[in-house]
């Protein structure tokens, strides 16, 4: 029987599944102290109970997006602010290769802002 946080992944089709699932993995595999959980129907994820990021997709096109929840102390030109007043997104082009360089510089930099206090 699948965990109700599951759910969300493998009711996505693919490639956006596939996509979700590998990032998903990348981010637990980044640092023994991130978990996962739901928060408001997304898959979030906490360093040390702290909310750092979420994985989402865009409402029309399925796309999937990292969001940052501390996004404005991150300075990378991949990043999108949009309307947002404190994160930002990282786009994934779920039928190209994922960035994987750039998502594990992201979440260094925003695992290195709780480190040292920042957040």
């Amino acid at each position: 029987m699948l965990r109700e946080i599951d759910r969300y992944y493998f009711e996505k089709e693919e490639p956006v599944q596939g996509c979700l699932l590998a990032l998903r993995s990348i981010i637990l595999e980044h640092d023994p102290d991130i978990s996962e959980t739901r928060k408001w129907n997304m898959p979030c994820f906490t360093y040390r109970n702290k909310m750092f990021c979420f994985l989402w997709t865009m409402k029309k096109t399925e796309e999937p997006y990292i969001l940052w929840v501390e996004g404005n102390y991150l300075k990378n030109k991949y990043l999108e602010k949009g309307d947002r007043s404190r994160m930002k997104i990282l786009r994934i082009k779920p039928d190209k290769d994922i960035p994987v360089k750039i998502v594990r510089s992201l979440l260094e930099d925003t695992l290195n802002l709780y480190r040292n206090g920042n957040i």
